[in-house]
């Protein structure tokens, strides 16, 4: 029935179950049956034909189009409940039986998705190579003798194999990111507090996401649409941004920035460190312009979490679990010392990373979004079960800073190392910008024409989303006078962490007088020299959406923002004049802009 990932896409299956090619539960019997064969140990629990039953009914009795994630089958990582089904968190001692749903798995079933079962982790999410469990070794989707990656190993693998359409891990210190690597996968680390935690077992408390991983950013996007929510259940809940939605999951603009780090460590693989310079390049294709910044500081929050009193943290989460029934790797990583044992330890852990968020956000504040590989390599699972300690902790570089510095990352896939195995890169940004990450992330897996997941060939992916608007958390503003560049009031934008997107014209039907005062032009549509107005120059800034209220509030008489239409047809906001020609106002508009305006003044005299 599925020969590839393609065709266990979202938007495949809405399409196949639209015009009846497909129903539902010929699809979850014979995923079903994929999952009961499987032999990569994904699956601690695979639900039964009765377990099952109640997902399926309720979809009988619907319309394909009335549900946004109809029939689409999921996995979920065996620390998140699922009503009825045993949650063992990979510690059989430890299992009960959910008496409801987590938040996030209620709200995607009743979105219309079936859950196929509970797949397999590093025991307590602790550990970032898939081999922690008592349920056997993950292994590989593409290369079983080498490790999955984890914590949501199962999770990974079941997407990867083409079990489910995506799944549910979490992602505290880059369980979630490290599997979408190794597994040829998209793997989102959403902005902490986008979903509900309630119903997760806790590994860091404070800090835990519920993460995704799907074949393509696309689908991704579909799924976080209907994850994403406020619940009241969650004490770390955060209400979502209006921007922060699926209405912004847009293609690239034409020009933009990134930033990768000054120092970058690939474990001496030369073909990872060849990989990560062919995703800059292809970004570069794309429009950006990469920078290099300092990365001492991310590097630096990054040891915080299992060097300081996070540590503490995840034992507080087991506090009720003999350690007789854990893993003694697990032990050997909650083992209490000086700098994670102690109430002075936390505070002073906390300043230090209070101290390091300042000196980060401003490293990142200019760009669109920052490019890291997600793992510097990887290894066989014979490696790791020698060094189980020191790979797992390399495996975190670039993943471990993330959720203490409270920012969103998506992972993506690269290309393949010569052992077989995924291997990509993350791209993060500030708390929020999901969509953003989503849309840049999609741009690159297109480009890369990488197959999905352990497909073999590449059948081809859903084609980028539809042009919208320039991500709408950074607003586009057009200005013509005192606020360009090089002017007196331009630092009214910089201060506010405006950045320039472009210099282009307004369509060639407004008028541009300078104001009495002789400092501020007026532009106005229609009027003036020509009937039907004329082209004028202005420059477009990306403004922050937060910042803009003290910017307009700022604005004096007779002047006003409103919209204005670009040379291309784009209608973006900008200064106007709201009540026609003001009294005394000059007509400049044949000098074709305020800058050629005082040129032309200062040679006058």
């Amino acid at each position: 029935m599925f020969e590839n990932l393609q065709q266990l896409s979202i938007q495949y299956l809405r399409g196949a179950y639209r015009n009846g090619r497909l129903q539902v539960p010929a699809v979850i019997d014979e995923l079903r049956q994929r999952a009961l064969q499987d032999r990569h140990n994904a699956w601690i629990h695979v639900l039964t034909e009765a377990e099952l039953s109640p997902y399926i009914k309720r979809l009988a009795a619907l319309q394909p189009d009335s549900l946004p994630l109809y029939g689409i089958p999921f996995a979920v990582k065996d620390n998140i409940d699922v009503a009825g089904i045993v949650t063992s968190a990979a510690c059989p001692d430890f299992a009960y039986k959910a008496a409801q749903s987590a938040t996030v798995v209620a709200r995607l079933v009743e979105a219309g998705a079936v859950p196929l079962g509970k797949t397999n982790l590093d025991q307590f999410a602790t550990g970032l190579v898939g081999t922690r469990s008592p349920y056997g070794e993950a292994h590989n989707a593409l290369q079983p003798d080498y490790i999955s990656g984890g914590s949501s190993s199962g999770s990974a693998i079941a997407t990867a194999l083409g079990h489910v359409s995506f799944a549910l891990g979490t992602d505290t210190a880059g369980s979630g990111r490290v599997p979408a690597a190794f597994n040829n996968l998209l793997g989102h680390k959403p902005s902490h507090g986008m979903i509900s935690t309630h119903g997760v077992v806790p590994a860091c408390r404070s800090i835990d996401c519920v993460s995704v991983m799907a074949a393509t950013a696309q689908d991704v996007a579909a799924v976080l649409e209907q994850a994403i929510g406020f619940d009241p259940e969650d004490p770390f809940s955060r209400r979502n941004y209006h921007y922060n939605s699926a209405l912004y999951f847009a293609d690239v603009p034409g020009a933009f920035t990134f930033a990768v780090p000054d120092e970058l460590d690939f474990d001496g693989d030369r073909h990872a460190e060849a990989l990560f310079q062919q995703s800059v390049e292809t970004l570069t294709g794309l429009g950006g312009t990469p920078h290099t910044i300092p990365f001492a500081g991310f590097y630096e929050a990054a040891r915080l979490l299992y060097a300081g009193p996070w540590v503490a943290e995840r034992r507080l989460a087991t506090a009720a679990v003999d350690g007789r029934a854990c893993l003694p790797v697990l032990l050997q990583v909650l083992q209490p010392t000086e700098e994670n044992a102690s109430s002075e330890a936390v505070f002073a852990a906390q300043y230090k990373l209070r101290a390091l968020k300042q000196t980060c956000d401003g490293l990142i504040a200019p760009f669109d979004f920052v490019l890291t590989p997600t793992v510097p390599t990887v290894y066989t699972r014979r490696q790791v079960a020698a060094e189980p300690i020191q790979l797992n902790s390399r495996l975190g570089t670039y993943t471990n800073f993330m959720n203490l510095l409270d920012y969103a990352a998506t992972a993506v896939p690269a290309g393949m190392l010569p052992c077989g195995t995924g291997w990509g890169v993350t791209l993060f940004s500030r708390h929020g910008s999901d969509y953003r990450l989503l849309s840049f992330a999609a741009a690159l897996q297109q480009a890369t024409g990488l197959p999905l997941g352990a497909d073999k060939v590449n059948h081809g992916m859903a084609a980028p989303p539809a042009p919208a608007a320039r991500f709408a958390d950074l607003l586009p503003l057009a200005v013509c006078g005192a606020h360009l560049t090089g002017q007196p009031l331009n630092w009214q934008l910089t201060s506010r962490g405006a950045t320039l997107l472009e210099s282009t014209r307004t369509r060639p039907c407004y008028s541009l007088y300078a104001l009495p005062d002789g400092k501020r032009p007026a532009l106005i549509r229609g009027l003036g020299t020509a009937p039907e107005g004329a082209a004028v120059d202005v420059e477009v800034w990306l403004i922050p959406h937060d910042t803009l209220g003290s910017f307009v509030d700022g604005i004096s008489e007779p002047l006003a923002i409103g919209k204005v239409e670009l040379a291309d047809g784009r209608w973006v906001n900008g200064f106007v004049c709201a009540n026609g020609v003001p009294e005394g106002a000059l007509d400049i508009t044949r000098y074709g802009g305020w800058k050629q305006w005082l040129a032309w003044t200062a040679v006058e005299g």
